[in-house]
C-alpha cells in the first residue's frame, strides 16, 4: 500500500472525520471525478487501481491511499477493503467482450463477499435505469444484476440507478454528441423516440457523496435522473441548438442494433463492442418512476437537460476534461519526437514530446518567449501568412505581437493567442483568438524526470460541427510538418543557450 498524508479537508456537517472511503474504479470516468470530491470534503479516501502509476498521475494522488491489484483479486480486495468504512463499487466490464455480463456478475459477487469479511458498513453502487420487469437489453440487466450480486454479500448496498449521464467524457452522452457533430443529417433506428431521463454529472456526484451521510438509503435502490423527461432525438437536437447547429434525423425502422453499432464506429472513436450493447440499450425506456430520490435526498435539485448542455459545452470551450469514458483502459506512449494523434470527449489532440538536453528552466525560457518580434522559431512565413489570411476574415492577425519580449502574464494577448495558463518554469497554454471553425489551443510544457529533461507540446482542437473536421484533416499534413519543426526548434534554441 502507497500512503501519503493529505490536507485536513472540510467536513460536512455530521460526518465523522475517521471515516474510510474506498473508491474503486477511480480511473475511470465518475470514479476518477468521485475521488478527489470525497477527499475534498474530508474524508480519508483509499483508491484500488489495477495500476497505481495511472493513479499517481492525478493532481489528487498525493492525498489518497493507493491500493494496487485487481477487483477480482481476493488479496488485493482484502487490503483495499481493510477498514473501511463505506466502499464504492464503480467497476464496468463492458469493454471487456461478449462475456461481460458474466464478468460483472462475478466480479461484484466477489467484491460483496470481500466487504463482508472485512466488515465494511456499507457499499454504494451506481447502477442502470429500467424498468426490471421489462424486456431489457444485456448491458441494463447487467448492470441490475450487478447489483444483485453485490447485496449477496450481506452488507447494506445503496444502488443508484442513472440512465444517460451529461457530462464532457461520458460515454453514452460522447455518443450522442458525436453524432450530432459529425453529421448534418442523421439516418436513425426507431430508439430516437425511446424516452430517457439524462441526469448531469454533477448531478449523479451530488447523490454519491449525500449517500455517505445519509444512512437512511442504505439498502435502498434509488432512482436518479436530471429534472426533466425527454427523446433521444430530443438530446440530439437539443444538443444541436445549443452548438448553434443545423441537424435533420430521419428515422428510418430497419437499422438494426448490430448495424447501428456499425455506423457508430465508424462516425465515432467509441468502437463497436462497446457501442453495441449501449445501443441495444436505446430501445429501453429509461426514465424515474419512483420517489426514492426526493424523499431521501430533498436537498438535491437536479439540473435540466439544457443547463447540463450547457455546462458540458463550457467545459469543453475551456478545455476542462476531468475524466472520460476512456480513461479506464491503458495508455501506449509514443516513441521520443513521433506525434500521437487521438480525439476525446470531441477534442482532437496531436502531441509531441522531445528530450531536450538542457535544464528544463532554459526550454521553459524559449517557448516563454515565443511570438512578436522573436516569431515562431520554425516556419515563421507561414505562421505570418496564417495572420494574413486571419486579417482578411476579420480576426486580429498577428499585429498585436506581445506585450514584453520576455515576461508572460494569464490573460495576455501573444499575436493571434491569448494566454490561458501560466505555471512559471513548467508550462504556457495558449488558446487560439483567430477565425476557425472550432476552438483550438496550443500547450507547452517541461518536466524533469530521472535527470532527464523532456518537452511535452500540444495542440489541441475541438471542431464546430463537420467543417471543423475537414479544416483540421485537411489542414492536417501542413499543420504537422510546423508541428514537429516547431517542437524540434524550442529543444535545438534551449540547447544552445
Amino acid at each position: 500500500m502507497i500512503h501519503t498524508e493529505g490536507s485536513p479537508g472540510r467536513y460536512p456537517a455530521g460526518m465523522d472525520p475517521r471515516v474510510t472511503v474506498l473508491v474503486t474504479g477511480a480511473t475511470g470516468y465518475i470514479g476518477g471525478r468521485l475521488a478527489p470530491r470525497l477527499v475534498e470534503d474530508g474524508y480519508r479516501v483509499r483508491v484500488l487501481a489495477r495500476n497505481a502509476g495511472r493513479v499517481r498521475s492525478r493532481p489528487w494522488a498525493g492525498r489518497v491511499d493507493v491500493v494496487e491489484g485487481d477487483a477480482r483479486d481476493p488479496d488485493a480486495l482484502s487490503r483495499a477493503l481493510d477498514g473501511v468504512d463505506c466502499a464504492y463499487y464503480l467497476i464496468h466490464s463492458m469493454g471487456g467482450g461478449a462475456r461481460f455480463h458474466e464478468m460483472d456478475v462475478r466480479a461484484a459477487r466477489l467484491f460483496g463477499r470481500a466487504a463482508r469479511d472485512a466488515g465494511a458498513g456499507r457499499i454504494v453502487f451506481l447502477g442502470g435505469l429500467g424498468d426490471p420487469s421489462a424486456e431489457l437489453s444485456e448491458h441494463l440487466r447487467s448492470r441490475q444484476a450487478t447489483g444483485r450480486a453485490l447485496r449477496e454479500g450481506g452488507v447494506p448496498v445503496t444502488e443508484f440507478r442513472a440512465a444517460v449521464i451529461v457530462g464532457s467524457g461520458s460515454i453514452s452522452f460522447e455518443m450522442i454528441r458525436y453524432l450530432v457533430e459529425r453529421l448534418p443529417v442523421m439516418i436513425c433506428p426507431r430508439w430516437v423516440y425511446s424516452r430517457v431521463q439524462p441526469i448531469a454529472v454533477g448531478d449523479v456526484l451530488d447523490y454519491l457523496t449525500a449517500a455517505l451521510r445519509n444512512p437512511a438509503c442504505a439498502g435502498r435502490i434509488v432512482e436518479i435522473g436530471g429534472r426533466d423527461a425527454t427523446t433521444y432525438r430530443g438530446m440530439m437536437l437539443g444538443y444541436a441548438r445549443a452548438r448553434g447547429l443545423k441537424r435533420r434525423l430521419v428515422p428510418v425502422p430497419v437499422l438494426t442494433p448490430r448495424l447501428s453499432s456499425y455506423w457508430v464506429h465508424w462516425i465515432t472513436p467509441i468502437p463497436s463492442r462497446v457501442s453495441g450493447p449501449l445501443i441495444e440499450g436505446l430501445r429501453n425506456e429509461v426514465v424515474v418512476t419512483g420517489e426514492a430520490a426526493r424523499t431521501l435526498f430533498p436537498e438535491i435539485e437536479p439540473r435540466d437537460y439544457a443547463t447540463a448542455i450547457g455546462e458540458v459545452i463550457d467545459d469543453l470551450d475551456h478545455g476542462r476534461i476531468d475524466t472520460a469514458w476512456s480513461d479506464a483502459g491503458g495508455e501506449v506512449a509514443a516513441p521520443d519526437s513521433l506525434p500521437r494523434l487521438e480525439t476525446r470527449e470531441g477534442m482532437i489532440f496531436e502531441r509531441r514530446t522531445r528530450t531536450v538536453a538542457a535544464p528544463a528552466g532554459a526550454v521553459f525560457r524559449v517557448f516563454a518567449g515565443i511570438g512578436g518580434d522573436r516569431g515562431w522559431f520554425h516556419a515563421d512565413w507561414m505562421w505570418r501568412l496564417r495572420g494574413a489570411v486571419d486579417r482578411l476574415l476579420g480576426g486580429v492577425g498577428l499585429r498585436r505581437g506581445r506585450r514584453h519580449p520576455d515576461a508572460l502574464r494569464v490573460g495576455d494577448a501573444l499575436d493571434f493567442w491569448r494566454v490561458e495558463a501560466l505555471e512559471p518554469g513548467r508550462l504556457v497554454r495558449l488558446r487560439a483568438e483567430m477565425k476557425l471553425p472550432g476552438r483550438a489551443w496550443l500547450q507547452f510544457r517541461v518536466s524533469e524526470d530521472g535527470g532527464a529533461t523532456r518537452l511535452e507540446q500540444t495542440a489541441a482542437f475541438l471542431p464546430k460541427g463537420l467543417g471543423g473536421l475537414v479544416y483540421w484533416y485537411g489542414l492536417y499534413p501542413v499543420h504537422a510538418r510546423i508541428f514537429d519543426g516547431l517542437a524540434r526548434a524550442i529543444a535545438r534554441r534551449a540547447e544552445v543557450g
